[in-house]
């Protein structure tokens, strides 16, 4: 097993240097055509020419906007190929502004990109007065601010899917409930359609306030319970209804979308070739309020007058131990008699066997001792420490989309059962406060925060803006470009190093810094 694992690594290794799958040169889809040609952001309007000079492993040039270009909101963006772990630089990006119509969700299958052109789907203005998108409400529907990162793994693929497809699934979910969103005087109804005065367990028989029978009063034949000899009707028995909020519906749309797109990348690899994986964070501006979406181990950030305010939670082997451990207790065949699902601080030898050893299971925080059998010498389903640390020997982030037919090297055991598609969503309301012209969002792949904390990060953007034009609207773009350089250093004779001769990130980065005053702009 043990040989087995090395050689998964290298193998894992070497088809991402490739920039092919994890099987190596081996893919069962190579043969079949591209779901979308490999590119770099469309925003970023760059020419064949260019991207592949970007392509450059050795000078790794930082690509920011064009002066002429402008994101939503003057968002800054910037990225920059890895150091030669892949030969494609595998993160993707996007930036739109959606409108979102009302249609029945029967409506949505077709996962087709909009036939509207992205200058029209896309304001070249930082609030979209050009196109006439200030309106949040429209006759037509709803319109949102979206921004997207995908980091991809064992190939670009599944992050290009996801990166032109990912806010139509997202617009599908939100079309089935638009005229609920836009009434914000009222609560969601339970049942779509239906006005709550109408319930029959929710009306009494007569006007007035409803009354609640207990279950005691019943009990006791309390007019106008059932079998009372009180001649007055019997209002209805009452149930326990939640309040569901509006936020609640856009975070399930956004739940769905991920879990659509995850889906759809399953079905159409059967006749494309989209390779691997790809985390997945999205940001989406609605009725005043930002949802930020993870699926993985990138990471956004809300710096708001010198405060730091995690708006993700990365998701990682360590951070989803206990999830994936269950999994694995519960399904034991998903281990294929190869691995435990037990955690233990070093592999186990079996000259151990017998001894007690530190261990923990699903049920744990903490350590305890138990007694070594031959099943603990299998492999750790869960193994490594930090960015070292594997589900099944094989892959270092638990959620995102793709990885369908991803497997244990050299086995039939597969990966996917472990890895989940959902995102954790977090809402920040903008328009409670008042922000100023430094108070930004900053979203980064984990090339990132590899090497940078966050308070790194917020005292570099901070710094950078405070010394920039207020009225500048490239300046957003320019902090984005010093924040790339940040992270990846400089390159001299033992590799690309960081402040204090720390190691430089050699991953691909991308960073959006999303200026938040615009959001208190929105009507």
């Amino acid at each position: 097993m043990l040989t087995r694992v090395k050689s998964a690594v290298a193998g894992f290794m070497g088809g991402i240097m490739a920039g092919g799958s994890s099987s190596g040169g081996d893919n069962p889809g190579s043969e079949l055509p591209l779901k979308f040609p490999y590119m770099r952001p469309e925003f970023l309007g760059l020419s064949p020419d260019e991207i592949e000079c970007s392509a450059d492993h050795i000078a790794r040039p930082i690509l920011i906007l064009k002066e002429t270009r402008r994101l939503p909101w003057a968002t800054g963006y910037a990225e920059v190929i890895n150091a030669g772990k892949s030969a494609l630089n595998e993160d993707q990006a996007c930036c739109e502004v959606v409108v979102a119509r009302k249609r029945p969700i029967s409506y949505c299958p077709p996962s087709t990109p909009s036939k509207t052109s992205t200058n029209k789907r896309r304001s070249s203005l930082p609030n979209g007065e050009g196109l006439g998108l200030r309106m949040e409400h429209s006759t037509e529907g709803l319109i949102f601010h979206y921004w997207a990162l995908f980091d991809g793994h064992a190939g670009s693929g599944a992050a290009v899917v996801a990166s032109r497809l990912l806010q139509h699934h997202i617009v599908c979910q939100l079309q089935a409930v638009i005229e609920v969103l836009r009434n914000l005087a009222s609560l969601p109804p339970t049942v779509l359609g239906e006005e709550p005065d109408n319930h029959p367990y929710l009306q009494g028989n007569t006007p007035g306030p409803h009354r609640a029978l207990t279950r005691a009063a019943s009990l006791r034949g309390a007019a106008g319970a059932p079998g009372s000899p009180c001649s007055t009707p019997p209002p209805p028995r009452f149930f326990t209804e939640k309040k569901i909020q509006h936020e609640s519906l856009v975070i399930g749309a956004i739940e769905n979308a991920f879990k659509e797109m995850d889906a759809q990348i399953e079905r159409e690899k059967q006749v494309y070739n989209i390779t691997g994986g790809c985390t997945a964070l999205t940001v989406v501006y609605l009725l005043g309020k930002l949802y930020v979406g993870n699926a993985g181990d990138s990471r956004a950030i809300i710096i708001r007058n010198g405060e730091i305010i995690p708006m993700s939670t990365e998701f990682t082997p360590e951070s989803e131990r206990q999830r994936l451990q269950f999994l694995g207790f519960m399904q034991p065949h998903l281990l294929g008699n190869e691995f435990t699902h037990l955690e233990f601080p070093r592999r186990v030898q079996r000259k151990e066997v017998g001894k007690r050893m530190l261990y923990r299971d699903f049920t744990m925080n903490g350590w305890a001792y138990k007694t070594i059998e031959d099943e603990d010498l299998k492999f750790p389903l869960i193994y490594g420490e930090g960015k070292k640390a594997r589900v099944l020997a094989t892959i270092g982030v638990t959620r995102g989309l793709g990885d369908h037919d991803l497997k244990v090297h050299d086995s039939n055991i597969y990966i996917k059962p472990f890895l989940s598609c959902c995102p954790e969503v977090r809402v920040y309301n903008l328009v409670q406060y008042e922000h100023g012209a430094d108070d930004v969002l900053v979203m980064g792949t984990d090339g990132l925060w590899d090497v940078l904390s966050n308070q790194e990060v917020a005292e570099a953007v901070t710094t950078f803006l405070a010394n920039c034009d207020p009225d500048d609207l490239h300046r957003y773009t320019m902090a984005a470009q010093d924040l790339v350089m940040r992270a990846r250093g400089v390159l001299r004779d033992r590799g690309w190093r960081i402040t204090n001769e720390r190691l430089g990130s050699g991953d691909d980065i991308s960073v959006f810094i999303i200026p938040l005053m615009y959001g208190n702009r929105q009507p």
